[in-house]
């Protein structure tokens, strides 16, 4: 049983050794097959996860699909500019801390200078480097223009200087356009998040404002500085900060300020070539924002259009500001893409959220560019309609630049970017349309150049209105490449580019000064040989050198085909130079037509209506001008004699002037301060009265008037803002008699019982006044002593012969001619031997003789007595007058004008010489300046 049992429990041993081998095997396999299942999931997974990467890498790579080129090209080009990083810094920076006070061909003439000098010591910088190329963010850009700054490249390099410069900046800016950009950048709380005040250092509470701005981190622009600026803002130029507390600190006047780092601080000043001292210069960063050709181009061209074309210019500034933003989204959308590449973790084809985020941005991305494209094709269609008006911008551009430099010869004549804008845009509406756009444009350039002259020959002294049609004419000619401007600057300086080396072939009649102006005019090409053959045509010029009117005379056959009307006026200044200002005039009626050389008469109500309650009324007097009996007459006339407030200003009347143009701001009072020029001292608080004029808080009849003689310490700001006139007598003959006859009319013609004979006397009157005014041009020839006769002496001759003519049966010669000679205009008169010239040319013209028919008021009989008309006819008698008078009307020899012509050509080419810049003359400037300096070496 033993043994049975041994053999069973062999057996069981043996069964479940095969059991366990069996379990084993099977535990074996299980694992196999859970490692195979498990394998299996794996690569299903993986299979997935493939599937997923494969089409996430489809959706990266259709997201970033077209910027793998464009990046390669940024590599390359960034990778090629990291080289020219040295020489880029140097001109960056130089141009930040060196060039910002500079115009902007100076500008461009010493970095261009830089470049040479770089590539001679072997610094590496990029192709014509300038600060544009290197630190112009386009983006950026096109926001600063959108806030008014223009698109001109000076502007550009302007507001770069601004952004990029350690110092506060000091403006330039004459017309106004940077305070302007400071003004709507401000507004945008993107940049000035805490807001921005505006203040002038006249400011009762200035230095509050500015720590306000300092403490609470907003904008300040402090405006209108003169040349020297507050010892109290020291501190804050020098940026003098120390830490007090743990905190940034700065002291201003006599407290300390906690320092905000979004404070930012503008100064502008309204002086168009302000003089800073050194101290001042080392404090601030100047950058000279005066507007520059082409960005006055492009203004104007802006306001035809939206005069012209409205819907498509308002189309066209919706189209840049839609694209400048579309613009902004497409480039913080692509900084965004590199972000997020650059800052992912882990495997990039994992990251779901990270490419859904990519194509979404992407999608967007593709949608602006499309909308962009198409914005930009309209803008072009937009553009090329627009362009057809720049003619007009162009030539709103030149006469801008022309009455500019007009400050060159008298500090009195300021004139601002707004008005010239105002009188633009009046011009556009106020001429003739037409639909043909040529005819439109014609139109639209002949109105506003004439309506330009109208304007700014009111505010010009008489000695100055030729020169202004002068440099008027000469600049719309230069603009449109008429004019050659070797030829020009010859004419007004008498140089050319070499004088020729001939010898004098008359001496005894062609002095030093002429011989040495003829050869310097053969140095001019189209006078190639002039002197040379001089000799040949010696009768000719002989007989030229002796014409009395050698301005109309004909030259030599040799030349008088050849030569242009300017450039015979470039012979007549070798030959003849007493006669240039006559030549000059002819000029001008040939080019632009009599109109420009007959300046419309005074007129106070027409000054009067551009006038508001803040805009001064300025008379600019001459010695023995005075407009005070205008100024009264008008006054009644408007009713207001009543209501004027009058100061004649000089020491201790300060106070008394504030109080009455307080007081007429309050009651709509006219206030009439007279002499300014006597009281400088008072002159800065004046400008602090008229910049605080506000049309909400004064009276709407207020009114201020101010006379003043030329004088360099009057605002700027008072005379750019004011209307400006002059009350002269008129400068010739003509021009005399038409300003006599521009206060009367047809029922003032006839207002005696004797109309026939009031007519003919009156006439001889007013021409006497005329001789009587004109005989000063001639100095001791004339009168030994230069009288002020004025349009008073006028007035009351003129009224005693209308009493005396209707008092008496008989015209009494003898008791007129007593009242005129010796008690009207004889009043003034000291000299003995002036008042007897006076009585004795008065006698020629009150008496019988000037009734009769033709009665000749001059030898020659050029000048006779109207027949008795209308008014209108008397006008168009005195319109056909020649425009320059004889010495012969005068009494005086015909060689009693040289002396006056020559000194008359020496002040016209002196002053046409200072009106040269480097702006005007159609953008031309630095052409202009390279023949000058060719020139003079």
């Amino acid at each position: 049983a033993q043994a049975e049992l041994d053999v069973v429990m062999a057996q069981l041993a043996d069964a479940q050794a095969r059991l366990k081998s069996v379990e084993d095997r099977l535990a074996e396999l299980e694992k196999n097959y859970n490692e195979a299942v498990a394998k299996k999931k794996g690569l299903e997974d993986q299979a997935q996860r493939c599937v997923v990467q494969l089409e996430n890498a489809d959706k990266l790579i259709g997201g970033l699909g077209g910027e793998e080129a464009r990046w390669r090209e940024s590599v390359g080009v960034l990778n090629k500019s990291f080289g020219f990083i040295p020489g880029d810094a140097i001109v960056a920076a130089g141009t930040i801390s060196y060039l910002g006070p500079f115009t902007s061909e100076f500008r461009s003439k010493l970095v261009a200078q830089w470049n040479v000098k770089m590539d001679e010591i072997g610094v590496p910088h990029s192709a014509n480097c300038d600060i544009t190329l290197v630190l112009k963010n386009p983006v950026q850009l096109r926001g600063w223009q959108l806030a008014g700054l223009p698109t001109d490249g000076v502007s550009t390099e302007n507001g770069i200087m601004m952004d990029k410069a350690r110092r506060w900046s000091l403006l330039i800016d004459p017309q106004g356009q940077a305070n302007r950009y400071i003004r709507n950048l401000g507004k945008d709380k993107e940049n000035a998040e805490n807001g921005m005040d505006v203040c002038k250092m006249s400011d009762k509470n200035f230095l509050r404002t500015l720590e306000n701005g300092v403490r609470f981190g907003r904008w300040i622009l402090l405006e209108n500085v003169g040349e020297s600026l507050d010892a109290a803002l020291e501190p804050l130029l020098l940026q003098q900060t120390f830490k007090q507390g743990g905190t940034k600190m700065i002291r201003i006047g006599d407290s300390t300020i906690p320092w905000n780092d979004s404070f930012k601080f503008f100064i502008t000043t309204a002086l168009p070539n302000p003089h800073y001292p050194p101290e001042v210069c080392v404090k601030v960063s100047i950058v000279n924002f005066a507007i520059t050709f082409t960005g006055l181009e492009d203004q104007l061209l802006g306001t035809v259009v939206i005069e012209e074309l409205p819907e498509m210019e308002e189309k066209k500034n919706s189209l840049v500001v839609s694209n400048a933003r579309m613009k902004k989204e497409l480039k913080d959308i692509e900084d965004k893409i590199l972000y997020m590449l650059s800052n992912s973790t882990g495997n990039i084809l994992d990251d779901v959220e990270l490419i859904d985020a990519l194509a979404g941005s992407k999608k967007k991305s593709q949608e602006i560019k499309i909308k962009v494209a198409e914005a930009e094709v309209t803008e072009k269609e937009i553009d090329k309609t627009r362009e057809g008006y720049r003619p007009v911008a162009y030539r709103g551009s030149i006469l801008y630049f022309c009455i500019a430099e007009l400050s060159q010869v008298d500090p009195m004549y300021q004139y601002s970017l707004q008005w010239f804008n105002n009188l633009f845009v009046q011009a556009i509406r106020q001429s003739e349309k037409s639909e043909e756009l040529q005819t439109r444009l014609d139109t639209l350039c002949d109105f506003f150049t004439y309506y330009i002259y109208v304007n700014v020959c009111r505010s010009l002294f008489e000695t100055h209105k030729l020169l202004f049609s002068f440099v008027l004419t000469a600049n719309v000619l230069k603009g449109s490449k008429l004019l050659d401007p070797v030829e020009w600057m010859f004419l007004i300086s008498g140089k050319g580019l070499g004088a020729a080396d001939v010898e004098n072939p008359a001496p005894e009649w062609v002095d030093k000064r002429m011989w040495g102006d003829i050869c310097e005019m053969s140095g001019v090409p189209v006078f190639e040989g002039f002197a040379a053959t001089f000799a040949e045509d010696l009768k000719a010029w002989r007989d030229y050198y002796d014409a009395g009117d050698p301005q109309t005379a004909t030259l030599c056959p040799r030349w008088e085909e050849k030569l242009n009307s300017f450039q015979k006026l470039c012979v007549l200044r070798s030959v003849r130079p007493d006669k240039i200002p006559d030549g000059v005039m002819n000029y001008v009626i040939e080019k632009q037509g009599q109109r420009y050389v007959e300046p419309p008469p005074f007129n106070l109500p027409t000054c009067f209506a551009d006038s508001t309650v803040t805009t001064p009324l300025i008379f600019l007097l001459t010695k023995g001008s005075d407009p005070t009996k205008a100024f009264y007459e008008f006054a009644a006339q408007m009713h207001f004699d009543k209501k004027v407030k009058a100061l004649s200003l000089g020491q201790g009347q300060g106070p008394k002037a504030v109080r009455l143009i307080e007081e007429g701001q309050q009651r709509g009072t006219w206030v009439y301060l007279q002499n300014c020029h006597l009281f400088i001292s008072w002159l800065v608080e004046l400008e602090r009265l008229c910049e605080g004029f506000s049309p909400d808080t004064a009276h709407k009849d207020f009114r201020l008037w101010l006379t003043s003689m030329p004088c360099p310490q009057f605002p700027v700001s008072i005379l750019q803002n004011g209307v400006k006139m002059t009350n002269e007598p008129p400068k010739g003959l003509k021009a005399n008699l038409r300003s006599a006859y521009f206060k009367l009319d047809n029922d003032k013609l006839n207002v005696t019982s004797k109309p026939f004979e009031y007519k003919k006397l009156l006439f001889a009157l007013s021409f006497f006044h005329a001789i009587a005014q004109e005989r000063r041009k001639f100095g001791p020839l004339g009168w030994n002593i230069p009288y002020e006769f004025n349009d008073t002496d006028l007035d009351i001759s003129k009224d005693q012969l209308e009493i005396f003519l209707d008092s008496y049966e008989e015209i009494p010669y003898r008791v007129l001619q007593f009242l005129t000679s010796y008690i009207n205009y004889g009043g003034r008169v000291t000299d003995d031997k002036d008042r007897r010239l006076l009585n004795c040319i008065l006698n020629r013209f009150y008496c019988t003789t000037m009734l009769e028919e033709g009665a000749k008021l001059s030898p020659s009989g050029i000048y006779v007595v109207p027949p008795d008309g209308a008014y209108e006819d008397f006008l168009e008698f005195i319109d056909s007058l020649p425009l320059t008078a004889g010495p012969e009307v005068f009494g005086l020899h015909d060689n009693a004008s040289i002396t006056k012509d020559n000194k008359d050509t020496n002040e016209l080419l002196k002053a046409v010489m200072v009106t040269e810049s480097s702006e005007g003359g159609g953008g031309g400037g630095g052409d202009r300046e390279a023949m000058i300096l060719t020139v003079a070496s």
